[in-house]
């Protein structure tokens, strides 16, 4: 082949790597396309977000308990920037006792105890 022959075939290789991506990208784009949103859709999503919201501001302003075992409770958030300010007026206390809840809250179960062997 001579020089010219070449670049032409190394020119047709070139467009038409490029005709097969854009091909894979048309083809990509219409398979990805989502299905236009309808009204009963949009009315779906709107109750789903005001049900997130309503509890969203449930837990944001009421008293429970989540876990009694732990002593875990819920707190309004109000009253709980309350108690945390009034505990950081002592900031050395206050770091002891968050330390303390949390060595507490993150402290592994104990171990199960072994089951004896049938061997022994």
């Amino acid at each position: 082949m001579n020089g010219s022959s070449q670049k032409a075939a190394s020119l047709v290789g070139i467009l038409g790597a490029f005709l097969i991506v854009a091909i894979l990208i048309y083809a990509m784009k219409s398979y990805v396309q989502p299905q236009p949103v309808n009204q009963a859709r949009i009315d779906e999503r709107k109750k789903a977000l005001a049900e997130l919201r309503a509890e969203n501001e449930r837990a944001l302003s009421t008293y429970e308990v989540l876990d009694k075992t732990k002593g875990f409770l819920r707190l309004p958030i109000d009253r709980a920037m309350e108690l945390t300010v009034e505990e950081y007026k002592n900031p050395a206390a206050a770091r002891t006792n968050l330390v303390a809840r949390a060595d507490k809250a993150g402290a592994p179960a104990p171990k199960p105890p072994e089951a004896p062997s049938k061997f022994e």
